[in-house]
């Protein structure tokens, strides 16, 4: 693969994250992604995966009419579930899309950080840790995260890459990858209080890039929190901008 840029990762991961939400919307009742031109549009209406994943993804840089007709099937779609609460996830270099949204009424939230990296040449060291056995089971994944033990009741943890890192001979961290066109998504990297500073997460998430690699990955994809944005630098993750979240 020639070198890619930062436009390229970012249209990795997208389409990586995309993928991942369909992939969740097959685990829960109800729920399904919808693709309009310009937008998707994740409808979760409900259990317990209604507070977590209704969330939309525009495409950058439209022009005004498709940003019009993006945000028209956002709201309708979400007015036709009877979903109030959502989030709308605007790069910030979309400064069109963003004056838009606000127009329309949606407040800022929050922001993470697009994060990509291309895993050609990968000169990280694989980390040792003590992995849970390959007999984990699901619901020791979902305790990890801190969710309902029914969170995504239906979904197939053979879709995903899931490790846990124990401490002390007990589970203490978790992490998830999902692959997609040869892209690796990395999520929900966590750590139990008592666990902390002890780089676990970091250690995890090397450890999936480097399973990615021999999967035959050619890039990975995660959007990290403020705090987590040097770590995953050191890994070897660029900066992509960061996703303003819209509600």
């Amino acid at each position: 693969m020639s070198e890619l840029t930062a436009d390229d990762l970012y249209q990795r991961g997208a389409a990586t994250l995309l993928a991942a939400w369909e992939e969740h919307a097959r685990g829960a009742d109800g729920a399904a992604v919808r693709r309009y031109p310009g937008i998707a549009v994740a409808v979760f209406p409900l259990g317990p995966e209604r507070g977590v994943y209704n969330n939309a993804l525009p495409e950058r840089d439209l022009g005004p009419a498709r940003r019009r007709e993006a945000l028209d099937a956002l709201a309708e779609t979400y007015a036709a579930a009877g979903i109030a609460d959502f989030a709308v996830w605007v790069h910030e270099s979309d400064l069109a899309m963003r004056r838009d949204v606000e127009r329309r009424g949606y407040t800022y939230r929050e922001a993470t950080r697009a994060m990509g990296m291309s895993l050609a040449g990968l000169r990280l060291p694989q980390p040792r840790l003590d992995l849970a056995p390959p007999g984990w089971g699901w619901a020791d994944y979902l305790r990890l995260v801190g969710v309902p033990a029914d969170f995504l009741a239906r979904a197939d943890p053979a879709a995903y890459h899931i490790l846990i890192a124990r401490l002390d001979g007990a589970n203490a961290a978790t992490a998830m990858a999902f692959d997609h066109d040869g892209d690796c998504g990395i999520y929900n990297v966590g750590t139990l209080d008592h666990a902390r500073r002890r780089g676990l997460g970091s250690a995890l998430t090397a450890l999936l890039v480097h399973n990615a690699l021999d999967r035959g990955c050619r890039t990975a994809s995660l959007q990290s929190t403020p705090t987590a944005e040097r770590i995953y630098a050191n890994i070897g993750f660029r900066d992509l901008g960061r996703i303003l979240e819209y509600g």
